[in-house]
């Protein structure tokens, strides 16, 4: 079975091996063996209630647990910008009119904003390309609102998500080729280093003090003011259906779009339920699902533990007040008869190949 889990200490080989695999503009998932190590260890003492309020994040790996292949991540920081600033720019309407001219102009600016300060992201969200198939991809995306919605008091009121901004041919961000590397006089991966590094005071030292006008810089760039990157479109699409939407903040490195919401708005926080497991041991997957709902649906489903938390897809629905598992699907959650489980809707299952 293929389940999504909190990291573990273990994780870091695997952890430097999948990262090799990340483009640039993935700041939050380098394969830096010390800065994923501190990562690991950010999370053990954030589920230990060690961290301060500032410094608390979770990052989960998804693994195949017939095999141990680790073949995702993804990451929640608990709450942005207390201990480093989060910047982005705000995308803001500029009007210039004269009357006496007859001429009236709309003009896009791009201004310097703190504006997300508070909130909790969603981040690091990195699927290895033998894995895309099957779904996991939403597995992997849903898994993090799973955590949120069973653990609803650890979050603020809203909640946001950075997208991987637009790269050409190339490799490089017209964006930054027409902005910031004005500004920092240093290369794309060099800034997104430092700044994944925490080092982000040559931001405020360097950026534009003034709005940027967006019509004023190359077609090239101007058109990547708020587009996401070709590989992290399916991911986009996810977060939307989650009730994530863009609401006028850009990536300041390459003009990816920011996505928003109220955390209660989330769709998993609305509409997963907790319900009692059955487990039935002389069942396989595919009878398991045939006896509560029918072939081709399946459910997210996870435990509810804090510590060990993992959450994957079973097939079938809630029925009678409880969700039916085989006992293999049991063991890959890590749940026993009778406990509870949170359980999200019922979806088709996607044809294979």
């Amino acid at each position: 079975m293929i389940v999504v889990r909190v990291v573990q200490t273990g994780d870091v080989d695997a952890l430097v091996a999948l990262a090799q695999e990340t483009g640039p503009g993935l700041t939050t998932f380098k394969p830096d063996r010390e800065a994923l190590a501190a990562r690991i260890e950010r999370t053990r003492r954030t589920l230990a209630g060690e961290a301060a309020q500032g410094e608390a994040g979770y990052f989960f790996v998804m693994e195949d647990t017939a095999t141990g292949d680790v073949a995702g991540v993804c990451g929640i920081e608990t709450v942005v910008g207390l201990q480093q600033p989060f910047y982005n720019y705000r995308v803001s309407t500029v009007v210039h009119a004269s009357q006496d001219l007859g001429i009236w102009t709309r003009m896009r600016a791009l201004n310097i904003s703190h504006d997300l300060t508070g909130y909790a992201e969603v981040c690091s969200l990195f699927l290895s390309p033998r894995y895309r198939t099957g779904g996991m991809g939403s597995l992997l995306s849903r898994s993090r609102f799973m955590f949120i919605a069973q653990f609803r008091e650890r979050f603020p009121e809203r909640i946001c998500a950075e997208l991987r901004g637009h790269f050409d041919e190339q490799g490089t961000s017209p964006f930054w080729r027409a902005v910031g590397s004005h500004f920092y006089q240093i290369d794309f991966n060099a800034a997104d280093y430092l700044s994944s590094h925490g080092r982000k005071a040559f931001l405020a030292e360097l950026m534009p003090r003034f709005p940027v006008y967006v019509e004023l810089l190359p077609e090239d760039a101007q058109a990547c003011v708020g587009l996401t990157h070709a590989d992290t479109v399916p991911a986009r699409r996810m977060l939307e259906a989650e009730g994530l939407r863009y609401e006028n903040h850009v990536d300041i490195f390459d003009a990816g779009p920011v996505l928003e919401c109220h955390t209660a708005d989330l769709r998993t926080v609305r509409e997963s339920v907790l319900v009692p497991v059955r487990i039935d041991s002389a069942a396989d997957s595919a009878a398991g699902a045939a006896q509560v709902a029918g072939e081709g649906v399946r459910s997210l489903v996870s435990n509810t533990s804090l510590t060990d938390f993992r959450v994957g897809f079973a097939p079938g629905v809630v029925h009678d007040g409880a969700f039916t598992l085989s006992a293999q699907e049991a063991a890959a959650l890590g749940v026993a008869q009778g406990e509870p489980v949170r359980v999200l809707g019922a979806t088709h299952k996607p044809r294979q190949g």
